[in-house]
């Protein structure tokens, strides 16, 4: 047997190899795949729940940020640099933070 025919040989016998790899593979991909899309379909929320959740944040966020409004004008300060703290004036930070877009 030649070289060349020993090369293509072994070529061969990888590409056996391989392909019962992949073969022995497929169904636990194919398992994965399954799982993956009904997890994703427990967990998908319908669009109402979705629209309700959303509402809810918006509300929860306007409320804090009018709380921190109240601290402010109360004379205390909402930045992270000196939250809670009494103001002595104008704070650039916590008007900053404040401001809403």
């Amino acid at each position: 047997m030649s070289q060349l025919t020993q090369a293509l040989t072994e070529v061969e016998e990888k590409l056996r190899s391989l392909l019962e790899e992949v073969n022995r593979l497929k169904p636990y991909v194919q398992a994965l795949e399954e799982e993956n899309i009904k997890l994703k379909r427990e967990m998908a929320l319908p669009e109402k729940e979705t629209e309700r959740v959303i509402a809810n944040a918006e509300h929860i966020q306007g409320v804090a940020h009018d709380n921190l409004v109240r601290l402010y004008q109360e004379g205390f300060h909402v930045c992270h640099l000196h939250f809670g703290q009494p103001l002595e004036g104008d704070c650039l930070f916590c008007m900053g933070f404040l401001r809403k877009d």
